[in-house]
């Protein structure tokens, strides 16, 4: 009978190290599949990384900061609900005239700058400068915008760190 125990329990033991493992690689191919998401997204937008600098200064199109911008100011309070995303998306494809491939990998490309900015707000203040480099202050509208309608769709005012965001914004695409 102990003999019997002692099997099912390494029986046991072998299934849950399998399970284990098998978690583990699922968990490391959707790692690698959301990788290989934001290089097909970067191709597709022009982006490059250089060595040399930060990757919130290699952005060349304006689109692209402003989809960051508003990517991060979604995240400001907590993790945006399903609702929260799909409100983000129809706004950045309604007011930077996109289709819906291309505000997905937008998001995807803003959502990896906001990672490497470091979090939302120092990825506004970092994307609000370069969009402010990058056209003077062209987007200032489409942005406004944008996150009008985030904050408009889901019936509520903007929080606080939110209505800071919005004045550092606008501080930053202030002509000086």
């Amino acid at each position: 009978m102990p003999v019997i125990l002692g099997l099912l329990a390494l029986a046991a033991g072998v299934v849950f190290w399998m399970m284990r493992a098998q978690g583990a690689a699922n968990t490391a191919r959707d790692v690698a599949d959301m990788a290989q998401d934001v290089r097909l997204a970067a191709r597709r937008f022009g982006f490059r990384r250089r060595a040399d600098i930060h990757p919130a200064e290699s952005i060349e199109d304006p689109k692209l900061a402003v989809a960051g911008i508003a990517v991060a100011f979604a995240e400001l309070d907590d993790l945006p609900t399903a609702e929260d995303r799909a409100r983000l998306h129809v706004a950045l494809r309604a007011v930077l005239r996109m289709s819906d491939a291309d505000a997905q990998e937008m998001e995807v490309l803003g959502r990896w700058l906001m990672t490497q900015c470091g979090g939302p707000d120092a990825t506004i203040a970092r994307l609000s400068r370069k969009l402010f480099r990058l056209d003077g202050g062209g987007h200032a509208d489409a942005l406004d915008d944008i996150l009008t309608r985030i904050t408009d769709a889901a019936g509520k005012a903007p929080s606080r760190r939110q209505a800071e965001a919005l004045e550092d914004i606008a501080r930053a695409l202030r002509p000086r």
